[in-house]
C-alpha cells in the first residue's frame, strides 16, 4: 500500500485517493451529525495539564500521555536573545535529553471530547446539548502498526450532554446506523463490549461498568475497532459542573469514529481502492 499511503514510527502520510476516502467518511458522519442538531465546533489541539487533572487523565491514561514542553534555556538568558547552547541540544539519537526541557503546562489532546466538557464548564442545560467536533488525537501507545494503530490520528466525535435518557437515547439511535453503513462498504462489524478506565477505581464504580457497560466498540476483523459508544455518565457532568435544569449534573456521551481506522478496515477488506471508492461513493448518499 506504500502508493496509497506510508506510515512509520507511528505517523502516517495519506496519499490523494484515500484523502479523498476520508472526506467521504466524514460527509456521511458530518451527515449524521446534522441530522441529530449537533454544532459544529473546532479546539486547540492542546489541553491544559491542569484541566485534564481535574478530569483525573493523569490517573487513568498516564501511559497515553504525550506532553508538550519548551526548551530549557540559560536562566540567565533574556527572552527575545536565548543563550546559544554551548552543545547540541538534540543528540545523535535525535531524542531531546529530559533535563533540556522546561516543565510541561500542555498535553497534546488524546481525545476530541474533553474539550466539549471542558469547554461547557459551569454550564446550566436548558435541553440536550448535541456538539460535533475533529481532532487529531495523540497517544503514547507501545507499538504502531499501519493505520491500525497510530501516534497521530484522526477523531470525529459526536458529543451528547443531558439527562440519562437523553444521552442513552443518542447512543441507541447511532447504533444501527453505523452498523449499516459499515455493511453497505463491505464491513462486517462486531459490537464489543470494552473497559473504561474512568469506572475501574474499584468500588461501586466499577460494579456498575460491569452491570452496564459503558463503552461499546465497532470491531472489524476481530480486533480493529474503528468506532465507539462511550456512555460516561455524570462522571464529565460531576467534574465540568456541568448541570442540569434541575441542578442534577448532567450525563455525557459520545460517537467516536477513527478515520484513519477506517481506511485501514477498508484497505484490509477490499483489494482494490476503485472498489472502495465506489461503495463509499455510492453510501454517501
Amino acid at each position: 500500500m506504500s502508493d496509497l499511503y506510508t506510515a512509520d514510527r507511528g505517523m502516517v502520510a495519506l496519499g490523494p485517493e484515500l484523502v479523498r476516502v476520508m472526506e467521504l467518511l466524514e460527509e456521511r458522519f458530518l451527515g449524521w451529525a446534522d441530522e441529530c442538531g449537533a454544532v459544529r465546533m473546532i479546539f486547540p489541539p492542546v489541553i491544559s495539564t491542569a484541566d485534564l487533572a481535574s478530569i483525573d487523565y493523569f490517573d487513568n491514561f498516564p501511559h497515553l500521555a504525550l506532553m508538550t514542553a519548551p526548551l530549557a534555556l540559560s536562566p540567565d538568558a533574556a527572552p527575545e536573545r536565548p543563550t546559544v547552547p554551548t552543545e547540541p541540544i538534540v543528540p545523535a539519537d535525535g531524542a531531546v535529553p529530559a533535563d533540556r526541557l522546561g516543565a510541561s503546562e500542555y498535553a497534546l489532546a488524546s481525545a476530541a471530547c474533553y474539550h466539549v466538557y471542558l469547554h461547557h464548564r459551569a454550564h446550566r442545560l436548558g435541553g440536550p446539548l448535541r456538539v460535533t467536533t475533529v481532532a487529531r488525537c495523540f497517544r503514547n501507545e507501545d507499538h504502531y502498526d499501519g493505520l491500525r494503530r497510530l501516534r497521530g490520528f484522526t477523531m470525529r466525535e459526536i458529543v451528547c450532554v443531558g439527562s440519562r435518557e437523553e444521552v442513552r437515547d443518542h447512543l441507541a439511535r447511532f447504533r444501527p446506523k453505523v452498523l449499516e453503513y459499515a455493511g453497505r462498504l463491505g464491513l462486517d462489524l462486531a459490537v464489543q463490549p470494552a473497559s473504561d478506565p474512568f469506572f475501574e477505581q474499584g468500588g461501586g464504580r466499577a460494579v456498575l461498568a460491569q452491570l452496564f457497560p459503558v463503552k461499546e466498540e465497532f470491531v472489524h476483523g476481530g480486533s480493529l475497532a474503528i468506532g465507539s459508544l462511550n456512555f460516561h455518565r455524570n462522571f464529565f457532568g460531576e467534574r465540568c459542573d456541568i448541570s442540569l435544569a434541575d441542578g442534577t449534573p448532567a450525563f455525557t456521551a459520545c460517537v467516536a469514529f477513527g478515520l484513519e481506522r477506517w481506511l485501514g478496515a477498508l484497505l484490509e477488506r477490499h483489494p482494490s481502492l476503485d472498489d472502495i471508492l465506489a461503495r463509499v461513493t455510492e453510501a454517501a448518499v
